[in-house]
């Protein structure tokens, strides 16, 4: 009984957000962009084991999508605490550009199609 679960997580994803099943904002997609702040903001409180996690992978830009899966937790939870880093000033977050359909070369797509059709 050492508190781990079949994965070898020795703490439960409720326990990493406090029990709080929704995030306090919502900046985050699949492919918002985040990164750790640089410098750290003085005075804050010292962030979890969790949260350090977070800002060591985030050291170069990382989609939350993949901070998920290198975490190897459920995007819900990392959202949460995604949150919680936001509100202490510790990362920066970068939403998805929209698309300027005006720049997309059709032709170009038009012979990726063709191309995959003779495979």
């Amino acid at each position: 009984m050492g508190g781990s679960d079949s994965t070898g997580r020795l703490v439960r994803p409720f326990t990493l957000t406090g029990g709080r099943t929704r995030p306090s904002r919502a900046d985050f997609t699949l492919i918002t962009t985040v990164t750790a702040a640089d410098p750290q903001p003085e005075g804050a409180a010292r962030p979890q084991p969790e949260h350090l996690r977070i800002l060591r992978l985030c050291a170069e830009p990382m989609a939350v999508a993949e901070l998920a899966a290198r975490l190897d937790l459920p995007m819900s939870v990392v959202v949460i605490m995604l949150c919680d880093l936001l509100e202490a000033g510790r990362i920066t977050v970068r939403p998805p550009r929209p698309v300027d359909r005006t720049t997309v070369d059709l032709d170009l797509l038009q012979k990726v199609r063709e191309g995959l059709g003779r495979l």
